[in-house]
């Protein structure tokens, strides 16, 4: 027998709230990756809850390729602002301007993947030891294998060969220095689960995960949006359409959906019916049958 939808989101929400615990227990300088879209605001909404008597310990963390949506950078800085987070910036630009990393060229040109650099080098200025994100196990293969305690060596590559048992919830944090853990208290939870908890809780997005009337071109089967980062090349003949995005990332890889849904119900009854998954818009993931594994052995997040 199925259970009610409420005790569903009951149930993630007291697993999600007890990971983040054992994050703050076991780790001394924990931060939670925040990119302003959906699932990192409901992790940081999920740490706001697991520390309600104080304000959240554990700060904001955001690698800012510089190829980001405006309206999810807007929202970045609202929502710091307004719920009392402590905000830290790392920009890949100034990888690439200090010799670390060099930007792609060509029409599919991306940062996504040189983002683990300056992702790394922020683990080290900083010096964090527990990095909390939003990905789920459901959104792709390599992400599947993840433990919640994900072990990363000294260079930040993933191993899933070395990944630890996590037997009836004990979570293993010890490292060895240099080392650190990505942590993932959203692991169990699907893209409805996420969406259905935030029309519970009344969470605000960025406008991008709604209905807007945007100039949009085809490439590769993956719909982008005209901007200064993903400009239509010859034989891709740009057109107005009404779409919405079902993840915020770099623009320069990140697709829309063709879409009516303007509000939090409209999406859930649209992705109720939908049987294509959530990053089958996203072009890095299309480079390669392992692209994204790929990325995560070179420290991807």
């Amino acid at each position: 027998m199925a259970l009610p939808m409420q005790t569903v989101l009951d149930e993630l929400e007291a697993e999600s709230l007890y990971i983040l615990r054992e994050a703050f227990a076991q780790f001394q300088r924990p931060y939670i990756l925040f990119s302003g879209g959906k699932d990192s605001v409901v992790v940081a909404t999920l740490a706001e809850r697991a520390f309600a008597t104080a304000r959240c310990p554990i700060p904001l963390l955001h690698i800012d390729t510089g190829h980001n949506f405006p309206e999810t950078l807007s929202f970045r800085d609202t929502f710091a602002a307004e719920n009392g987070f402590s905000l830290t910036v790392r920009t890949v630009q100034a990888t690439i301007d200090a010799g670390r990393a060099v930007d792609e060229t060509g029409p599919t040109a991306t940062r996504n993947a040189i983002q683990s650099i300056t992702l790394m080098d922020a683990i080290r200025e900083l010096k964090i030891d527990c990095a909390i994100g939003g990905a789920r196990r459901d959104e792709e293969k390599a992400r599947a294998k993840e433990r919640i305690f994900s072990h990363r060596d000294s260079q930040g590559q993933w191993d899933p060969r070395r990944q630890r048992p996590e037997l009836f919830h004990h979570y293993n944090g010890a490292y060895l220095p240099g080392e650190h853990f990505r942590i993932f208290p959203l692991s169990n939870w699907t893209e409805l689960d996420i969406w259905r908890y935030i029309e519970r809780e009344r969470i605000a997005l960025p406008s991008l995960y709604f209905r807007q009337t945007r100039e949009v071109f085809w490439r590769d089967g993956v719909l982008f949006a005209v901007s200064p980062y993903s400009q239509p090349q010859p034989g891709e003949a740009p057109f107005t359409e009404s779409v919405r995005f079902r993840t915020v990332g770099d623009a320069s890889c990140t697709g829309a959906v063709i879409s009516s849904a303007s509000s939090i119900s409209e999406v859930i009854e649209e992705l109720s019916l939908s049987r294509v998954s959530e990053r089958a818009g996203r072009g890095d993931d299309r480079r390669s049958e392992s692209a994204m594994e790929d990325r995560k052995r070179q420290g991807y997040f």
